[in-house]
């Protein structure tokens, strides 16, 4: 009779004892894999920041694009687009001067090269300089939308407006004014 008790403590702990170990193993390492695989998603957060970016392309008729930032950030949900700080763009026209564009923040498309440039964009052509906070680029529209707060300055005027839209291609200019309302504002230096 002694030895049946003893048999039965003895199946009760080690049955306990397993299932003890079961938990701690199902458990506890699923813990551990949770805290890797943040970590690891971590390590490859951090890996898509590049330095000293630059990309350039040439259009059908000849006109270069060049594009540097300080930094780039690839998108993880699309990586044709890049986030990135502190931009530099050239646009190098054919039988034209050069279009300069500088801008604290950037989203570039390296599949059709569209730019979007945002907060304290300028842009510089000839002696002409526009000022705003977001632009819209697109070679494959051929054109240039500058809005919010536009400024445009050249040796004889300034003008205030809400939105201009280039054509790269033929410099045609619209200027105008969100609500119609409000007016287009130019003012004469001299």
């Amino acid at each position: 009779m002694a030895n049946k008790k003893f048999v039965k403590i003895f199946l009760i702990i080690s049955l306990c004892t397993i299932i003890v170990f079961f938990i701690y193993i199902k458990f506890l390492k699923k813990n551990n894999s949770k805290i890797v695989q943040k970590e690891e998603s971590e390590i490859i957060y951090n890996s898509n920041l590049i330095k000293d970016v630059e990309y350039s392309t040439k259009d059908k008729d000849g006109n270069e694009y060049f594009i540097k930032a300080k930094e780039g950030e690839i998108d993880f949900s699309n990586p044709n687009i890049i986030f990135l700080k502190k931009v530099k763009a050239t646009i190098k026209l054919i039988g034209s001067d050069n279009v300069i564009i500088v801008s604290n923040f950037g989203k570039y498309n390296s599949e059709n090269y569209d730019t979007i440039f945002s907060k304290n964009v300028i842009i510089n052509y000839l002696n002409n300089k526009i000022t705003g906070e977001y632009l819209d680029f697109s070679l494959e529209r051929n054109s240039m939308i500058i809005s919010k707060n536009v400024t445009y300055n050249n040796l004889e005027n300034v003008l205030k407006a809400d939105v201009i839209e280039i054509n790269i291609e033929t410099k045609d200019t619209k200027i105008f004014m969100h609500e119609s309302k409000k007016k287009v504002n130019i003012k004469s230096k001299n």
